[in-house]
């Protein structure tokens, strides 16, 4: 348990330190707008509650597709397939944006670690 809370606040950090550069903040919002367009979608169009469709949405957008939830209507199936060709881009490019700042933070602390303290 220590380690994914562990692992979740580095997640954090690395956002953190991110949304000091134009272009994260570019990906963060697209990716944030996309989870947000696709989940109001859902729960509009294709009546699922609140929470059933930000699962939906991110589970769709992470390429996880778990099949419990599937679109019902023609539009939402429609929809879906635009939705995946979009939104997975950028949510790669948002994922590989967190992981370079969380390496760039790991890299930091090493450094830290092996320069001798100054005089």
């Amino acid at each position: 348990m220590l380690s994914f809370i562990l692992t979740f606040r580095r997640m954090f950090r690395g956002i953190w330190r991110g949304l000091k550069e134009p272009e994260f903040q570019v990906l963060f919002s697209l990716a944030a707008l996309t989870v947000i367009s696709g989940t109001l979608f859902y729960s509009r169009f294709e009546e699922m509650r609140w929470l059933d469709a930000l699962y939906f949405s991110v589970i769709t957008l992470t390429t996880i597709g778990y099949g419990d939830f599937v679109p019902s209507t023609d539009l939402g199936k429609v929809f879906t397939i635009g939705y995946v060709i979009t939104g997975v881009g950028i949510m790669v490019g948002f994922v590989t944006q967190v992981f370079n700042h969380l390496q760039q933070a790991r890299l930091e602390e090493v450094r830290k670690k092996k320069t001798p303290p100054s005089e």
